[in-house]
């Protein structure tokens, strides 16, 4: 009876102490609660929102690009694209092939698919294929049960209603590369594009816009279960430029009998560039949706370059366009005076070689105009004997040779000013007094692009201001654009001979360019013409009867040049055109300029001070007359 009493009091002992410790967990567990509950519940409740809700990054839409009357030239429009689910598709391949009978698939896309489903997460969308057409879409959508996975979206696609007249200006928008995404999230974003070359390039940053945002409710692993808020982002800045797409179609129109030419018409005053053509010319919109490797390949290797702007990449020798600088700086120094006249035999001699005149027989004794009328090289080799290379130089530079100018746009060339320190620096050699004869026409190492001779002649008919050229008007929200320049400081004197020169080409019966000069009253044209040599021929082709530069292959024979102004009277347009292996620039490159300049007149006359809010069509060039004269090397 004890020994059960003993054992009794043990358990109740151990029982005691077990329902202590079960109370004392209890409450402990009970404390918690209430802590991480009541105390925490604030903390806690925002920790579990952060682990459902994702914030997602909203593509801006791209600014527009637009001419001077408001007319778009790069716009977005609506693009259906077909993406796929992986996790859902189960069968990829089967379904994709599917796809493939509804919307065409190429090798390229199905690798560039295989890399998106391999890169990203199961549940993420991976564009299958872009810029779908309604029916495809339709199709799409009628086939749905049988391609689990597969949906379309709306996004935006950019598009160049101009097509090829624009291209060498606007560029063209791409995918993003991996070395272009910098850690900016927005260039991660599915489908985003952004500017590759050309105005595209250069405004990228203004033409993307700020990124918005979307709040997602998503599971464990990360899938969207709905939208909780959504904040649209700020679309990109329109961009509207000094272009007149009604003039650039005509200049793009009228260069496309050339095998490869290039035109600009640019404001003398305010530096607006009213055309810049190029031919040949591609087609943007081939680069929005990505361009295919046989197009791309036929692009990169046609000789002609279509890819290539000539007029701000394209370098050539000035030819006789140059001879009007030679001719200020020679008066700019004091050696020669306006009077200053040079017997020209058809030929000049220094040391033991003889410079040729592009007339053999000579042009007799000319003052400066009648040598700029003639485009006498005696005249001009005379100038240089008499003021060296650097006197050259330094008054190309004034003008704008040599140098690049500021343009904005990517990928301009600088050309190429020589003076003796130059040949010295980069060629190890002298400068010779004969390299300064054949620099005087133009010739040897002077090189020019289009632009740089626009410029250089806009600087000349305004008044001597220092003009730089540009194709942006307004950024959206931004400053207008600069319309007044600084003097140059050049004798007004000096240049009002030189203009007078032009007149003669243009507007006197023995002029150069005569037959190409503008007879509309009102509208005349001052301009020079320029040859630029590709190639002496030899004499053993001489011997073979090749004895004209027409008769050489077609990449060996000359390059025609001509730079022309109008109104003659208050000059406002300035025009540089060049014509790849044209031959003389009288005969080709002139025609071009005097219907450009003709035709930016009759459209400003038409809408009556440029104060319209769209572009008129252009009506149709006046007919060229044939040139007859005979053929010359210096211009």
């Amino acid at each position: 009876m004890e020994r059960d009493t003993d054992r009794y009091r043990g358990l109740t002992r151990r029982a005691l102490m077990l329902g202590g410790m079960q109370v004392g967990l209890l409450s402990t567990l009970v404390a918690r609660m209430y802590y991480l509950q009541v105390l925490e519940s604030d903390r806690y409740s925002t920790l579990a929102d952060e682990n459902r809700i994702n914030m997602r990054l909203l593509a801006p839409s791209r600014g527009q690009v637009l001419d001077r009357f408001g007319v778009p030239l790069a716009v977005n429009q609506q693009n259906f694209r077909v993406v796929m689910v992986s996790e859902q598709a189960r069968k990829i391949d089967r379904v994709l092939t599917l796809v493939s009978e509804i919307v065409p698939l190429t090798d390229a896309d199905w690798r560039r698919i295989t890399r998106e489903i391999q890169r990203k997460r199961a549940f993420v969308p991976v564009t299958v294929k872009d810029n779908l057409s309604w029916e495809q879409v339709t199709m799409i959508e009628v086939n749905a049960p049988d391609l689990p996975g597969v949906s379309i979206e709306v996004g935006e696609l950019r598009s160049y209603p101009y097509e090829t007249s624009t291209a060498h200006f606007l560029g063209y928008v791409g995918a993003v590369s991996e070395s272009e995404l910098n850690g900016d999230p927005v260039l991660a974003l599915p489908g985003f594009r952004i500017g590759k070359s050309g105005l595209e390039k250069f405004h990228d940053a203004n033409l993307r816009g700020v990124a918005g945002t979307s709040q997602l409710e998503v599971n464990a692993v990360g899938r969207v279960i709905r939208e909780l808020s959504r904040e649209e982002g700020q679309p990109g800045r329109d961009i509207t430029l000094t272009v007149d797409i009604g003039l650039q179609q005509y200049a793009q129109d009228r260069l496309k009998d050339q095998k490869s030419a290039a035109a600009v018409v640019m404001d003398v005053h305010t530096g607006g560039i009213y055309s810049m053509a190029s031919n040949p010319s591609y087609d943007p919109n081939l680069f929005t949706t990505g361009i295919n490797a046989e197009t791309w390949e036929d692009l990169l290797s046609d000789p002609a370059t279509p890819l290539t702007n000539k007029v701000i990449a394209g370098q050539y020798a000035p030819g006789s366009t140059f001879k009007m600088l030679v001719a200020l700086a020679a008066l700019d120094s004091g050696i020669i005076g306006p009077r200053h006249t040079v017997h020209c035999p058809g030929h000049m001699d220094l040391g033991d070689h003889r410079f040729h005149c592009w007339k053999r027989g000579g042009h007799g004794t000319l003052d400066l105009v009648g040598a700029l009328k003639h485009s006498c090289d005696t005249f001009f080799y005379d100038l240089a004997r008499r003021i060296g290379i650097d006197r050259i130089h330094d008054m190309g530079k004034r003008f704008g040779m040599g140098q690049r100018t500021q343009l904005d746009l990517p990928s301009e060339r600088p050309g190429l000013m020589p003076s003796r320190d130059w040949k010295q620096a980069n060629l190890g050699k002298s400068w010779t007094q004969g390299e300064s004869l054949i620099a005087a026409i133009g010739q040897g190492y002077v090189l020019a692009t289009p632009l740089q001779l626009a410029v250089m002649l806009s600087r000349m008919v305004n008044g001597g201001f220092a003009v730089k050229p540009h194709l942006t008007r307004q950024v959206e929200r931004g400053p207008a654009e600069q319309t007044a320049w600084p003097p140059m400081g050049v004798n007004k004197a000096h240049i009002e001979m030189v203009i007078q020169g032009m007149n003669a080409v243009m507007n006197q019966p023995d002029g150069t360019a005569y037959k190409m000069r503008i007879t509309e009253p009102g509208f005349e044209m001052g301009g020079k013409t320029g040859t630029s040599q590709v190639r002496r021929i030899t004499m053993a082709e001489r011997s073979t009867g090749v004895l004209k530069n027409d008769q050489l292959p077609w990449r060996q024979r000359d390059h025609a040049l001509f730079i022309g102004f109008a109104p003659l009277r208050a000059p406002r347009y300035a025009c540089a055109v060049i014509v790849e292996h044209g031959g003389g620039g009288s005969a080709v490159a002139a025609p071009i300029a005097r219907d450009l300049l003709l035709e930016v007149q009759r459209r400003d006359s038409a809408r009556g001070a440029s104060q319209v809010s769209s572009a008129e069509g252009a009506p149709e060039p006046s007919p060229t007359v044939p040139n007859t004269s005979p053929r010359k090397v210096g211009g």
